[in-house]
């Protein structure tokens, strides 16, 4: 059936199946981001890992972790437990979500607040910037490629949020 052929219902429909299909993107790609803090919080390493494609890269100012099983060994790793049985949080942020066919592009935040040393309250210790570059799989979707930079004044971080939000505003 054309474009011509079709009634007003079917076209409306085709329009709202479109736009639902958005939304659930949408959806899944936000629940897959936020899933990352409650994984990497519990050393779930495997978890952590299934977030990202099998040759997925995480790209964090203190290193560059590639595939599953770098991935799963920084979660396992004594700085990061060491911080987990300290008392920590890794809060992202809402993201700004740009999709375009089977790819997408996610700009957020996210902080790690820690136990205050002192064991009264809680200090952000870390406040980055986050590109999330995610690919639609059979499994649904997962990250391709995460960059994460300190915002601490220098460039770097400013830079991964205009790429961002550049790609987004590009029609």
């Amino acid at each position: 059936m054309t474009a011509q052929t079709m009634t007003e219902v079917e076209q409306r429909l085709l329009a709202l199946e479109k736009h639902v299909g958005f939304l659930t993107d949408h959806i899944e790609i936000m629940q897959l981001i936020y899933s990352y803090g409650p994984a990497v919080d519990t050393c779930s390493a495997e978890a952590v890992s299934g977030i990202w494609t099998d040759d997925g890269v995480y790209d964090v100012d203190t290193g560059r972790l590639e595939g599953h099983a770098e991935i799963e060994a920084m979660v396992d790793s004594d700085m990061h437990t060491g911080f987990v049985r300290g008392g920590c949080g890794h809060v992202s942020g809402p993201a700004h979500i740009h999709i375009t066919g089977d790819a997408a592009v996610a700009t957020l935040y996210s902080q790690l607040i820690t136990k205050h040393p002192s064991a009264e309250g809680f200090t952000v210790s870390r406040l980055s910037a986050n590109r999330w570059e995610l690919a639609r799989t059979g499994n649904g979707w997962r990250v391709t490629m995460r960059t994460n930079r300190l915002l601490d004044g220098t460039e770097e971080g400013r830079d991964v949020l205009a790429v961002g939000i550049a790609a987004a505003n590009v029609r």
